[in-house]
């Protein structure tokens, strides 16, 4: 069974107090209709894993989903839809930003972007946020399928350009609709779960030895 296809729906919080304890989790946050519930959806193979709204914005909550052996995925609240009270703006962006600086579960970020419209000035204050804990950030470009060919080229070439010099971010397409470019995210986000595998795999042989 391929990374996603397992996934689960373990939990919804809307506090960081309420956070599971055990496990590694990789995030993916994006924009508001930047096409993230689907993309979770068209991931795992199921059409409403993860609730996609025709209001952007509604989902407000952190919700957790299980691949199993303590590896979970967390969905982050949309973010940048305009037509929210500020209050309620307010408490998405320090829940965002507390989240993915300070936690130690987080082992990565899927950062969704709708591809005719990549690099908002949220989507780097997010990497701003993130980067600096140095854990790898990998840029779904979604809704490739609306671009034409030389369009997604171009899109592709610019997003990469602008990390040429980062190695912690890497970039790709994607299309829920034509359900291109699955191959790809199972692969970057199962090597990052198995990469933790193995630290605490030696950690564990080196604690033993001793």
């Amino acid at each position: 069974m391929s990374l996603f296809r397992g996934l689960k729906f373990l939990t919804t919080v809307n506090d960081l107090k309420m956070l599971p304890n055990e496990g590694i989790e990789v995030a993916f946050a994006g924009r508001s209709n930047a096409g993230k519930s689907s993309s979770i959806n068209t991931l795992a193979n199921h059409t409403r894993l993860a609730f996609v709204s025709k209001t952007p914005g509604r989902t407000q909550h952190i919700n957790y989903f299980d691949f199993g052996e303590e590896r979970r995925l967390v969905d982050l609240p949309g973010y940048g839809y305009a037509d929210v009270p500020a209050r309620v703006r307010a408490h998405w962006e320090k829940l965002l930003s507390q989240y993915l600086v300070g936690r130690e579960n987080l082992i990565g970020l899927v950062l969704i972007m709708d591809s005719r419209r990549p690099l908002t000035e949220l989507d780097r204050r997010m990497l701003d946020w993130f980067r600096p804990t140095g854990k790898p950030v990998h840029c779904l470009l979604t809704k490739s399928d609306k671009l034409t060919t030389q369009e997604r080229i171009k899109t592709l070439r610019a997003v990469e350009a602008e990390f040429a010099d980062d190695p912690q971010v890497t970039v790709q397409l994607f299309s829920s609709l034509k359900k291109q470019g699955v191959e790809n995210v199972e692969t970057v986000v199962g090597a990052w779960f198995d990469a933790i595998r193995f630290e605490q795999n030696q950690q564990d042989e080196t604690t033993d030895g001793i």
